[in-house]
């Protein structure tokens, strides 16, 4: 590394530490031209996500857009914006874990997935929206989608110590 005083390529290091956990390391050098002490820092260089739109334009991939949507469909609803940030983290790891350029269909996805874990009107909302639904018919099947999902989680899930078993009729 270049010594910031004198310029000279070598140097040597004295002390190196962890940072930022783990994301970082600092390390104490010192010139073997000058025997000036400096710092350096180092990082893994962060590969900027790009998004494909649908008309074929990449731009960077911009966060505060997906957490607006999420915000939108989230209006009214019990939901804080811990939990909106916790829900775009999710997604921002996952699609920069598997490409360097990602389409906004994934993206979209990417939010109802995890939208329909989190809340089911904010899921509904934001589907409607995402999906662009022509007619009635064509959100009754989502809203239908979502009941069977529902109903296949809820079969799936066993019987809670808390839940009376229902009353039988008399015969």
């Amino acid at each position: 590394m270049k010594c910031p005083y004198c310029g000279n390529q070598d140097d040597k290091v004295i002390d190196s530490r962890t940072i930022k956990d783990g994301a970082a390391v600092r390390r104490r050098r010192q010139c073997l031209a000058c025997n000036a002490r400096f710092t350096s820092y180092e990082t893994v260089e962060e590969i900027e996500l790009r998004v494909e739109k649908k008309d074929g334009r990449r731009e960077a991939f911009n966060r505060s857009k997906i957490i607006a949507g999420i915000q939108k469909a989230c209006e009214k609803r019990p939901i804080s914006s811990e939990q909106i940030e916790a829900v775009v983290d999710r997604i921002e790891e996952k699609l920069t874990r598997e490409k360097k350029e990602v389409p906004t269909r994934d993206i979209g996805e990417a939010v109802i997935k995890e939208l329909s874990d989190l809340d089911e009107v904010a899921y509904v909302r934001f589907a409607s929206v995402y999906r662009e639904f022509k007619d009635i018919n064509e959100f009754m099947d989502e809203l239908k989608g979502l009941l069977i999902d529902n109903q296949q989680h809820n079969s799936s899930e066993p019987p809670s110590k808390d839940k009376k078993p229902p009353k039988q009729k008399p015969e």
